[in-house]
């Protein structure tokens, strides 16, 4: 019985500790870049969605970012195809374009499915509807690699009218140019994108590593916190490498385009939404304006 009672005490401290969370938050925007191994493992898969229908349920206003790049990489090669990336963009051509509106809007479909069996009302879109995401081709040093967008134009009032009517929006990473030609873009650029459009209070990366590290072969040197100059200077610094450099670098464009907070979290632990936004200690490395 004593176990039991500890046990239950425990669970309350918990739910205790999230309360001035739950009230600081209430209402605010949160916009979540899901990726990586989070979306192949079906159980961590399973929980991220219940952990962004627990904040809707709890009272934010979610939205839902998505990739897909690794199913993309894996139908490209079904099609006898071999994927092709320059500074850490895919290379784009027609047929591979085809292939990646195909798997991401599969994809969509799946994850508004999982968030509606949960209780919740979700409706997914691509950055073509309503011309949410207006692009112009994307370069990767001065060389053309295809159907590669650079956002130019973010229509935030279609996003704000699916949260004015209580829909969780997930958005896959699709969009026209001004000849209404499809792109693909990077997810993490639609995301930061679409956050600072937004003003989102928080945007949320959901990553295949547990933060951000001043040196990724020393896990003790993971930061937990960093402002706008620091993270400048870690770039400036030429320490970064892969895809952390580029992320970095969208997180302090959408804190100087007016979100509030940038988490970098491990998608692979379970719960680590949860345990980012409602516990004192938090998980992952989070950014700040100073």
């Amino acid at each position: 019985m004593t176990a039991d009672i500890n046990e239950n005490m425990r669970k309350a401290a918990v739910l205790i500790e999230a309360l001035p969370y739950i009230q600081q938050f209430n209402r605010k925007i949160v916009v979540v870049k899901y990726g990586g191994s989070a979306m192949l493992d079906e159980e961590l898969k399973e929980n991220v969605i219940k952990d962004v229908v627990l904040l809707k349920l709890t009272g934010f206003k979610p939205i839902i970012v998505h990739g897909g790049g690794k199913d993309i990489s894996k139908w490209v090669e079904k099609s006898g195809m071999e994927p092709h990336f320059v500074k850490g963009l895919r290379v784009t051509d027609e047929a591979t374009m085809e292939i990646a509106e195909m798997v991401l809007n599969r994809v969509n479909k799946s994850l508004v499915q999982l968030v509606e069996s949960l209780g919740v009302r979700a409706i997914g879109i691509s950055g073509k509807d309503g011309g949410l995401l207006r692009v112009k081709k994307k370069l990767a040093d001065g060389e053309d690699i295809g159907f590669v967008g650079e956002i130019e134009e973010v229509n935030a009032s279609v996003i704000h009218d699916l949260l004015e009517k209580d829909f969780l929006p997930i958005i896959c990473p699709i969009g026209y140019d001004s000849s209404f030609n499809t792109y693909n873009i990077n997810a993490d650029d639609a995301a930061c994108a679409i956050a600072a459009a937004v003003k989102a209070e928080k945007l949320t990366f959901l990553t295949d590593t547990e933060g951000l590290y001043r040196d990724f072969s020393d896990k003790s040197t993971l930061i937990r916190r960093i402002s706008i100059a620091d993270a400048q200077k870690l770039i400036d610094s030429g320490e970064l490498s892969g895809g952390m450099l580029p992320k970095l670098q969208n997180c302090i464009h959408a804190l100087q385009s007016g979100v509030n907070r940038v988490h970098i979290l491990d998608g692979r632990v379970l719960h680590s939404l949860l345990l980012e936004i409602f516990t004192n200690e938090g998980i992952g490395t989070m950014l700040m304006e100073s």
